[in-house]
């Protein structure tokens, strides 16, 4: 099956000699070619994207964490140590509740522009697969076709195999998802009124 760019290549080991190619080499040869699918859609990220991821990364660890914890009891530590006249931020600490709140708006937005990014690199993972499971399904239906063929040709008596019809019957996507629908909407139907 021979996709359309220049990461689907067969390694050039196996353009030399068909078939020489270990199990090892075709899975380093995949892992390369996904990693460059990787790299090809990380590659179209606007710099708002990369920024967001950035935001999102650091903020999502540990180090973020602590920066945070470090920030606020200095501030709470400050203004109680300070004398009365001058402490910039008085119990109850309205000036550091504007600050968090502000920070937490900011920081709702980056994660939201992250995960709306990450939403459409999977998204778009989900079409290839399914992509790629048509094709798949297309060329199995396309061999038994073939092997049912060579069957006949040497005189063995497939013919009679009700499973190998059904197989060699081109599956239809819109009649799965409509199956799904129907099998999503029954259990639903069964489900307890506590978990709906």
């Amino acid at each position: 099956m021979a996709m359309p760019g220049n990461w689907s290549q067969p390694p050039p080991d196996s353009r030399d000699a068909p078939g020489s190619a270990s199990a090892e080499e075709l899975t380093r040869h995949n892992v390369e070619r996904v990693s460059a699918l990787e790299a090809t859609e990380h590659s179209k990220a606007t710099t708002g994207d990369r920024m967001a991821d950035a935001v999102t990364g650091f903020c999502g660890s540990i180090g973020f964490v602590w920066v945070n914890v470090l920030l606020f009891a200095g501030w709470v530590v400050c203004n109680l140590a300070l004398s009365r006249p001058r402490r910039f931020d008085p119990f109850p600490f309205s000036l550091l509740t504007l600050v968090l709140s502000v920070e937490a708006i900011f920081l709702s937005i980056f994660i939201l522009m992250s995960q709306n990014r990450a939403a459409r690199v999977s998204e778009k993972r989900s079409h290839l697969d399914l992509q790629l499971n048509l094709l798949s399904e297309q060329e199995n239906t396309k061999m038994l076709l073939m092997l049912e063929q060579i069957g006949q040709a040497v005189g063995a008596e497939v013919s009679n195999i009700p499973d190998v019809r059904i197989l060699q019957q081109p599956t239809k996507p819109e009649a799965l998802s409509d199956l799904i629908d129907e099998a999503a909407a029954k259990a639903g139907e069964h489900r307890p009124r506590s978990e709906a």
